[in-house]
């Protein structure tokens, strides 16, 4: 399989992934994901190089963004200094589930911040979802905190912000990286 930067052209796919997912995760008695994402605010990371594709042949097998910026109101200032990457919108088709590339592509992106210099991989996941935030404690994640107060990027409260890290890494995730290397972060030693 094979990870590359995803093009303007991906946005129908990406919207269409986030569909399936809260279709899946409705049937497992989740409401994450169920407020339709801004086709304009993803074509914007899209743009500023952020989201990845997971290409098996001519298709998709999952995404995963990573970015230096982390959502505003989440992380604290103290953390904000230190150098770290956020990941975001991970998804699987789910066709490929239960192969682990999930947990691949994190450490993908473990590795592609430790690349860039990062000490963090951090995320936010979804406050309500007890079994993803176990998924991501059992990839080796430690919960920092949960957030509730804010707003949503999508509108409406903040839905997730159940905080957690683990190290940045260098990882073997087995996938054919065709991705230019990533920008050293500022704050990076």
């Amino acid at each position: 399989m094979i990870i590359t930067p995803a093009e303007p052209h991906d946005v129908a796919k990406l919207l269409a992934f986030r569909e399936e997912a809260a279709a899946w995760l409705r049937g497992l008695g989740s409401d994450q994901w169920s407020r339709p994402y801004p086709a304009d605010k993803l074509l914007a990371t899209i743009e500023a190089g952020t989201v990845f594709m997971l290409r098996d042949g001519h298709t998709t097998a999952g995404t995963i963004t990573l970015t230096p910026d982390a959502e505003e109101g989440l992380w604290t200032d103290d953390e904000l200094a230190e150098p770290s990457m956020f990941v975001n919108k991970l998804t699987v088709a789910r066709e490929y589930a239960g192969q682990n590339l999930g947990g691949r592509l994190l450490d993908w992106v473990g590795d592609r911040a430790h690349r860039a210099g990062g000490r963090w991989l951090r995320l936010d996941a979804w406050t309500a979802n007890d079994a993803l935030q176990r998924y991501y404690l059992e990839q080796g994640f430690t919960h920092v905190r949960t957030v509730r107060e804010g707003a949503a990027v999508n509108g409406g409260p903040r839905v997730s912000g159940w905080l957690a890290q683990r190290a940045a890494r260098p990882a073997e995730h087995g996938f054919t990286d065709r991705t230019p290397e990533p920008a050293r972060l500022p704050l990076a030693a």
